[in-house]
């Protein structure tokens, strides 16, 4: 992860770009690109959508956009100093607080 935020730093100062990497737009940027995501699965059945990735096309477009949002994703943990990493390991504690696992949804172990 840190060697393609890197490579992403050094893309953008190779093209003066980082006057606009600014939180801000780097946001706003994320979620143009995460709504062009959403999409190519606008008008798709739940069955359809499940199986977007058999087609070569539709599939080197969701690539294309899933990288897109990691790469917006990455530049803006870059310039704020966020690790993605352990953000999202602290989120997932968090969930595991709020939302425990219930009789019911706990898999069921049988025994011999």
């Amino acid at each position: 992860m840190a060697g393609l935020q890197r490579r992403l730093a050094a893309f953008a100062a190779a093209r003066d770009w980082q006057q606009y990497h600014t939180p801000k737009n780097l946001a706003a940027a994320l979620s143009v690109e995460a709504s062009e995501l959403v999409e190519i699965f606008q008008w798709l059945t739940p069955e359809q959508s499940a199986r977007v990735m058999e087609d070569v096309g539709q599939a080197a477009r969701v690539e294309d956009e899933v990288a897109d949002v990691l790469a917006y994703l990455l530049q803006f943990c870059e310039v704020l100093g966020v690790d993605a990493l352990s953000a999202l390991s602290a989120k997932i504690d968090r969930n595991e607080g709020r939302f425990p696992t219930t009789a019911a949804t706990r898999p069921v172990h049988h025994s011999q």
